[in-house]
């Protein structure tokens, strides 16, 4: 397996011109995938997840060297792929003049038509049931649940207090057990 390399020494090497490559690729192994999955539980899509992910990563790409430490490296990138996630949500819904829920219904059928999933039907139901939420509480939950990340952590990222997190991530919780119980 490889070695992780921390972030502190990524951010060291991606300052050096001549390193900034090399630092790049290191942030892309350690990060990429965790991304990708986050974007890809909000977005459904593999091929929407892609451009995403690659959307994502320029702008880690130009604004690294102005990240000044205050938050986790990967905390301000999640922070990056939800914007982007909530933006091509957002147009979405706009572009096809469409009310959320309905773009969440058209995302549950790429869900069941996607060759890119192969979980079982207890996922598929999981999967079906986030896309009954909220984007908000839909986000709370796949970072709690799927990325297990802390509320301060959260916080960091979507700028909303641990108090109304919880409250959300509970209130998610609530809507994906009457979904699954209703149906069978």
């Amino acid at each position: 397996m490889a070695v992780q390399v921390e972030d502190a020494e990524i951010l060291s090497k991606f300052r050096e011109e001549r390193t900034r490559n090399e630092a790049f690729n290191l942030l892309l192994k350690k990060y990429q995938q965790k991304i990708y999955w986050h974007v890809r539980r909000m977005v459904i899509d593999h091929d929407d997840a892609d451009d995403i992910v690659q959307d994502v990563f320029v702008k880690v790409w130009k604004n690294l060297l102005g990240f000044r430490n205050d938050a986790q490296l990967y905390t301000w990138m999640y922070r990056i792929a939800t914007n982007e996630c909530i933006t091509f949500l957002n147009k979405k819904k706009q572009k096809n003049n469409i009310p959320l829920d309905e773009v969440s219904y058209e995302l549950a059928e790429s869900l069941a038509d996607s060759t890119y999933f192969n979980g079982d039907k207890a996922q598929m139901k999981l999967q079906q049931a986030l896309l009954t939420l909220p984007e908000k509480q839909r986000l709370v939950f796949n970072m709690k649940y799927f990325d297990d990340m802390k509320y301060e952590e959260m916080s960091e990222v979507l700028g909303t207090s641990v108090g109304a997190l919880k409250a959300s991530f509970h209130l998610a919780v609530k809507k994906i057990e009457s979904f699954l119980l209703s149906k069978d």
